[in-house]
């Protein structure tokens, strides 16, 4: 197996792995997940809302053929993480950063991973990507 190939299931368990592990605390109304989306505003709808949505992102960055949608999903999911975090949220909480920390590997691996997987777009879509996503 290519480095590269490797280099790319690795990337897309490590995001899945991290979404999913989350979703514990999420469904289960975990204390620091609860605080955080009342920060947000988004309390109970918002946390398992994106809870649902990571769920999501997770099955299809594992499938081959779905890898494309499930990192644009990922990726969207975790700005708006990462976003949450730099305006409202903070980055270093009670965990020190930890959930910032994990929303930017995630993020990284889905970026790598759409770009690995960028050629399965079909070319309905792909024709209004940017050249240097065709």
């Amino acid at each position: 197996m290519k480095p590269q190939t490797v280099l790319f299931w690795i990337a897309r368990i490590i995001a899945a792995f991290i979404m999913l592990q989350t979703l514990f605390f999420k469904f289960t109304g975990a204390e620091e997940s609860v605080k955080i989306f009342s920060q947000l505003g988004a309390e109970p709808w918002g946390r398992i809302g994106s809870g649902m949505l990571e769920l999501i992102a997770s099955i299809l960055i594992l499938i081959p053929s779905t890898v494309w949608i499930g990192s644009i999903l990922a990726i969207g999911l975790m700005a708006g993480a990462i976003l949450s975090h730099l305006t409202v949220i903070g980055i270093f909480r009670d965990d020190g950063g930890q959930l910032f920390f994990y929303a930017v590997v995630v993020l990284l691996c889905a970026l790598f991973s759409f770009w690995k997987s960028r050629t399965q777009i079909p070319e309905l879509i792909r024709k209004y990507l940017p050249s240097f996503l065709q």
